[in-house]
C-alpha cells in the first residue's frame, strides 16, 4: 500500500474488477429479498451536469446500501432519448437527431461509468429504438380500440418556438414549460388520451402513496382538481333553450347577479354572428386558454336574460374573457355580495349586491361596504331555505333542483384529457392511417413497429415526415383504397411513463411486458426532482393503471416511495449553460476523483434540499478522503492484528471508543437506511474518523480497536465513496470484494451505552443500572437488562415470569422460586 492516495488509479482498477465479475447484474432467480431502485433516466444532451452526478449517485448509494443488507437489487440505467432538444441540436449543427442523439448516449454511458454507478448495463434501453417504442404503438391500438384514445380537432396550446402543441400540464404560469416561451392557441386536429377516465382512482390511490412526499401528492390532488357540486339550468327568456352553470356553492343561488359565460361558448359565437360589438370582444378572447389570474378583466353584456331555478327571477347574461371552456360548463354564476370579483364587477357597474350568507358566530366580520363576504355560513334573504347552514342549503337545494328537473349533483374534475399529438419529427410516430373512406384505422399488428426515418439531416423545425410521400403513403387495410400515414407523433412523456416497467424485462422481444414484472415491481425506491410532480409522475401512475387492465402487470401503483431531490445551485442560482454558472462534473472527477465527486454531492446537504456549489467543499471531502487513505496506511503499517480473548479487558478509554463506533453504526443505518439523511451519516463517520486519530496508543488491544473501527468506517462509506472502499477492504486483509460484503452488525450491549439511565429491578429490588439511546425500542432495553451481570447471576436458570418496563425509568424483572 503506497502513503498517496491515487484515486485514478484506485478508480479504474476498483471499475474493472466490478465489470469483471458482473457485480451488478440483477437476477430473478435470487431467493433474496428483492429490492427496486430507479432515478429517473437523463435525456441525452451531451454532457452530464451537477444535477445528474447528485441523482444519480444518490440512487447508487441506495442500491448499494440495499445489497449490504443482504437485497436482489435492481438498479438499471437507459434513455430518454426522443425530443425537441436533440430536434433543435441537429437542425443548428446540420446533422440527424438520432446521430446526434447515439453519440449523445455513448458519450454520457462513459461518463456515469466514470462515477462508478453501480448499474446492470445488460437492461440498458434506449426510448428512441424501434425495439422500444414498437410496444407503446402496440398498446396504443390497443387503447385505440378499446375507446380510451380518440381525435379530434381542438384549440390547442402552441408554442411558437417550438412548434407544436403542449398538454395543459405543458404551460407554467401561461409559458411553454421547456422553453418559456409565452403559448399561443391553434385549432388543429389532436389525439388525446381519456387521463379522465381514471381521475377518481388516480385521486384516491394518492392515500397508498405514504412513502411520498405530502407536498407532490398535494400538487397532484390539486391538479386534478375534483370537486362535488350542482349542475343547474336556466332557462333562457324567450326561448326554449336553457344555460347549464356548474357550482360548488348552491347555497347562495338566490343571491346570484347574473349569469358570465366564455367567448367561446356556442351562445356567445351565436349572438356574435349579429351583434358586432359581441364579434369584437369574441375575437379579441376566443382564445384564451390561460389561468384567470393572467389576463385582465373584461365583460359585455349579451342582452340575454335567464331565470334564477330557485325564485323565478330573471338575472342577466354577460361574456367574460375569465371564463374558459375548458373548465366544466363554460358558464359561471356571480354573487356580488360573496365572491371578491364579482363583488367589484357590481360596483363598477352599479349593479345590487344582494347578501344570502350571513355569519354563523359573532367573530366573523360581515361588512359589504367594504368587501365580499366569501366564508359559508347561514342562509337569509333565501325564502323556504332561510336559517339552514350552508352544508344544509347545499343538500336541501340540490334535492330542491333534483325535483324541479332543474339541477343534479355532480362530481367534475379540473383535470383534462391529455393530449398527446405533436407536430415535431424527433418522436414516436402515432401508429395510425387515415382513410377517406373509413377514417381513423390502426396500423395492423403485424406491420409493427411503424419505423421513423432517422437517416435525416434537419435544417429547419418543420417535421420532414409531413413531407416524404414514402413515409405518409400507404394502402388502407380496411377498404384496399389509397390512404396515409398519421405524420404526427407522441409526446415524450409517452415514452418516460412506462420506462420503469420495461426495464424488468428489456430483452423481451415477443411482448410488451412478461411476468418478471410480478417479481420486480413496484419500484421501491424512486428518485428524481419535484418538477415532475405533475407532468411524468402523473403520466406514470395513469400508464401503470392502463397496463394493469390490459393484465400487462399487477398492482395499482408503480412507485411505493419517492425521493425527490434538490437542485444543484452556484451563486444562489440554478446551474445552466443560459446562465454560464455552469460546473463540468468531469473536471471535478480529472482533478480529484469520482469519489470526491460523490462524497461532496452527498455531505453538501439532505437529499430534498438545493445544493450550493463550492470549490472550497469539493476540496474539503478531497482532504477528508486523503486522511482516511493515510490513517489506514499508518494502521497498517504497524503490522498483523492479534484479537484479544476478551474484549471486556479492554481498557476504559478503548472501550469508549468501541462504544462510539457501534452508536455511530447505528446512527449511520439509520440515517442511509431510513431517513436518508447522507450528510448527517457522513458527518458521524467523520466525528469517529477524528476520534480514532487520537489513540496514541500501540499496544495489541489499541491495534485491535483502530481495525476495528477502520473496517466499520469503510463499510459504512462503502455506498457512497465505493472505489476507495474497495481498495482499502483488500488492504485491511479481506480476500471478498467489499461490494459483496454485507453491512456491518449493530452491538446493542456496546452501542446502546447511551443517553437515558434505566434502574433495573429483580422482583422489585434495585440491582443494577444500564445506559440506553432514547429511541432504543423494548426489546433492545429488555436484554440490555438481563445481560447486566448483577441481574444474570439472580435470573439464571430460574423462571422469569414477566419483564415489566417502565419506560425512561425502570425495569422490573419478575422471577419465579426466587430467594
Amino acid at each position: 500500500m503506497t502513503s498517496e492516495y491515487r484515486p485514478a488509479d484506485i478508480e479504474t482498477s476498483a471499475q474493472k474488477w466490478w465489470q469483471d465479475h458482473n457485480s451488478f447484474r440483477a437476477l430473478e432467480n435470487s431467493d433474496k429479498e428483492k429490492y427496486y431502485c430507479l432515478a429517473m433516466f437523463p435525456y441525452p444532451s451531451g454532457n452530464l451536469h451537477m444535477g445528474h452526478v447528485r441523482n444519480y449517485t444518490i440512487s447508487d448509494v441506495i442500491s448499494r446500501y440495499q445489497r449490504m443488507q443482504g437485497k436482489n437489487v435492481l438498479h438499471p440505467m437507459g434513455w430518454d432519448a426522443f425530443g425537441l432538444p436533440a430536434e433543435n441540436a441537429a437542425i443548428k449543427n446540420k446533422t440527424s437527431p438520432a446521430l446526434w442523439t447515439y453519440n449523445n448516449i455513448n458519450h454520457m454511458r462513459i461518463q456515469l461509468q466514470r462515477l462508478g454507478l453501480g448499474y446492470d448495463w445488460e437492461r440498458e434501453l434506449t426510448t428512441c429504438t424501434p425495439q422500444y417504442y414498437r410496444w407503446e404503438q402496440w398498446l396504443f391500438i390497443r387503447l385505440f380500440k378499446k375507446g380510451l384514445v380518440y381525435k379530434k380537432t381542438a384549440i390547442v396550446n402552441w408554442c411558437p418556438v417550438d412548434n407544436t402543441a403542449l398538454a395543459n400540464e405543458q404551460v407554467i404560469d401561461g409559458s411553454c414549460w421547456r422553453c418559456n416561451t409565452k403559448i399561443e392557441h391553434r385549432k388543429i386536429p389532436q389525439w388525446f388520451m381519456k387521463i379522465t377516465n381514471y381521475a377518481e382512482e388516480l385521486l384516491n390511490d394518492l392515500d397508498q402513496l405514504d412513502g411520498w412526499p405530502k407536498q407532490v401528492r398535494t400538487m397532484q390532488a390539486n391538479w386534478i382538481g375534483r370537486s362535488e357540486g350542482v349542475q343547474i339550468e336556466f332557462r333562457i327568456v324567450d326561448s326554449t333553450e336553457s344555460l347549464s352553470v356548474y357550482t360548488t356553492r348552491p347555497d347562495i343561488l338566490i343571491g346570484v347577479s347574473y349569469v358570465a359565460i366564455g367567448a367561446e361558448h356556442p351562445i356567445s359565437l351565436k349572438l356574435a354572428e349579429k351583434n358586432e360589438k359581441v364579434n369584437a370582444f369574441i375575437n379579441a378572447y376566443r382564445d384564451l386558454k390561460e389561468e384567470i389570474k393572467y389576463v385582465d378583466k373584461r365583460e359585455i353584456h349579451t342582452g340575454l336574460t335567464v331565470i334564477n331555478s330557485i325564485n323565478g327571477k330573471e338575472v342577466p347574461v354577460w361574456i367574460a374573457n375569465f371564463v374558459l371552456m375548458k373548465y366544466g360548463t363554460g358558464a359561471v354564476m356571480s354573487f356580488s355580495a360573496h365572491d371578491q370579483r364579482d363583488y367589484e364587477f357590481a360596483q363598477a357597474y352599479n349593479l345590487k349586491i344582494k347578501q344570502v350568507i350571513e355569519p354563523i358566530d359573532s367573530n366573523t366580520v360581515c361588512d359589504l361596504t367594504k368587501s365580499a363576504f366569501t366564508t359559508k355560513g347561514r342562509l337569509i334573504n333565501s325564502e323556504q331555505f332561510d336559517g339552514l347552514t350552508s352544508s344544509q342549503a347545499f343538500n336541501a337545494i340540490a334535492k330542491f333542483l333534483q325535483q324541479q328537473n332543474k339541477g343534479k349533483r355532480q362530481v367534475n374534475y379540473r383535470l383534462r384529457d391529455w393530449g398527446i399529438s405533436r407536430q415535431r419529427y424527433w418522436g414516436t410516430p402515432i401508429p395510425i392511417i387515415n382513410c377517406q373512406n373509413c377514417g381513423e384505422i390502426p396500423i395492423p399488428e403485424q406491420d409493427l413497429p411503424v419505423q421513423l426515418p432517422e437517416n435525416i439531416t434537419l435544417y429547419r423545425s418543420s417535421s420532414p415526415i409531413k413531407s416524404m410521400p414514402d413515409f405518409y403513403k400507404c394502402i388502407c387495410p380496411a377498404c384496399g383504397d389509397n390512404a396515409k400515414r398519421e405524420t404526427d407523433t407522441f409526446d415524450t412523456f409517452f415514452e418516460s411513463s412506462w420506462y420503469y416497467a420495461r426495464f424488468t424485462c428489456p430483452d423481451n422481444n415477443e411482448s410488451m411486458l412478461d411476468n418478471r414484472t410480478d417479481y420486480w415491481l413496484p419500484v421501491d425506491q424512486y428518485i428524481g426532482g419535484i418538477e415532475h410532480a405533475v407532468l411524468h409522475l402523473l403520466y406514470a401512475r395513469f400508464f401503470h393503471k392502463l397496463m394493469r387492465d390490459e393484465g400487462l402487470l399487477k398492482g395499482n401503483e408503480p412507485f411505493k416511495n419517492l425521493l425527490t431531490q434538490g437542485m444543484v445551485l452556484k451563486d444562489s442560482t440554478k446551474m445552466s449553460k443560459s446562465r454560464g454558472n455552469i460546473v463540468n462534473p468531469q473536471s471535478l472527477i480529472d482533478k480529484y476523483g469520482a469519489d470526491t465527486a460523490r462524497l461532496f454531492m452527498m455531505f453538501a446537504a439532505p437529499p430534498e434540499q438545493s445544493l450550493e456549489w463550492s470549490d472550497k467543499a469539493a476540496a474539503g471531502a478531497n482532504r477528508f478522503l486523503k486522511r482516511l487513505w493515510r490513517m489506514t496506511h499508518k494502521h497498517i503499517e504497524k503490522g498483523r492484528v492479534t484479537v484479544p480473548d476478551d474484549v471486556n479487558t479492554l481498557t476504559q478509554s478503548l472501550q469508549k471508543i468501541r462504544r462510539q463506533s457501534f452508536k455511530t453504526l447505528e446512527k449511520v443505518t439509520d440515517d442511509i437506511g431510513r431517513r436518508h439523511t447522507f450528510n448527517t451519516a457522513i458527518a458521524a463517520v467523520m466525528k469517529l474518523i477524528n476520534k480514532i486519530l487520537k489513540i496514541n496508543d500501540d499496544s495489541e488491544q489499541a491495534q485491535f480497536v483502530m481495525q476495528e473501527t477502520i473496517e466499520m468506517v469503510v463499510l459504512m462509506l462503502a455506498p457512497i465513496t465505493p472505489h476507495i472502499c474497495h481498495e482499502l477492504w483488500k488492504i485491511l486483509g479481506h480476500d471478498d470484494a467489499i461490494v459483496n460484503a454485507n453491512w456491518p452488525k449493530i452491538n446493542v450491549f456496546t452501542s446502546s451505552q447511551g443517553d437515558i439511565d434505566i434502574m433495573v429491578q429483580v422482583n422489585g429490588k434495585l440491582r443494577s443500572k444500564i445506559s440506553v439511546f432514547p429511541n432504543s425500542d423494548d426489546v433492545t432495553i429488555k436484554m440490555l437488562a438481563l445481560a447486566k451481570e448483577g441481574v444474570l447471576r439472580l435470573t439464571q436458570g430460574k423462571k422469569i415470569n414477566r419483564i415489566i418496563l417502565v419506560p425512561k425509568r425502570l425495569v422490573n424483572i419478575v422471577v419465579a422460586n426466587f430467594d
